[in-house]
């Protein structure tokens, strides 16, 4: 008997299965959505994004969110994506701001040189500070993840209490579009020598910007 084999067969019986025994039907998903007020949830989200070294801003009017965005962009070449909520808040229209790209070798381009990547966000995750990024026309990938400083704006009532409550909503996601990414903090890692570098795999710097 092959290693292999020898292994799939102790795994097997560890299950009280036996060789060609279809597997047993999985129990029903735990889904768990606790009742938290949205108040609490959109601290929690900002909290969290503060601990992992992210910058945050609660808004309350659209002149807060275009100040603090043209202030984090001003002298900065910055590309802003297609999502509908970044062209109501005004943000497209910002001075060095692009947007509006629909091929996708320019946008490639465009992200290379740019310093600021500006997007919004489908999802907020409270208990972890995570955004969640669903890949469409409208909120392209390279956005997020090219630039070396990456801003999402969203509206508060997209601020989810977790992951139940996200896979709730799309319990499916590969069915619905080619990616769904969850971000949580600046990119980091310390896979050389425990040193922590920022920037590595994406965005070294995040702000969060929800907007009530």
């Amino acid at each position: 008997m092959r290693a292999r084999e020898a292994i799939l067969r102790d795994v097997r019986r560890n299950l009280g299965r036996d060789a060609g025994e279809a597997p047993a039907t999985p129990p029903p998903a735990r889904i768990c959505i606790p009742e938290i007020p949205r108040e609490e949830r959109i601290a929690s989200m900002l909290e969290r994004v503060a601990a992992l070294a992210g910058r945050t801003l609660h808004a309350h009017s659209t002149s807060e969110v275009l100040d603090y965005v043209a202030e984090r962009t001003r002298g900065a070449a910055s590309v802003a994506s297609n999502a509908p909520f970044l062209r109501q808040m005004g943000i497209t229209a910002l001075p060095g701001v692009e947007s509006g790209f629909t091929d996708e070798r320019n946008l490639r381009e465009a992200c290379s040189r740019v310093e600021v990547g500006i997007t919004s966000a489908d999802y907020a995750l409270a208990d972890t500070g995570t955004l969640v990024m669903i890949a469409s026309p409208a909120e392209a990938r390279l956005v997020s993840l090219v630039p070396p400083a990456h801003i999402a704006v969203l509206p508060a009532e997209r601020v989810l209490t977790g992951l139940d409550e996200l896979f709730a909503l799309h319990p499916l996601p590969a069915g619905e579009t080619s990616s769904m990414v969850l971000i949580t903090g600046p990119s980091r890692t310390a896979d050389i020598e425990q040193i922590l570098v920022r920037g590595v795999h994406g965005p070294g710097e995040i702000h969060v910007v929800i907007v009530d």
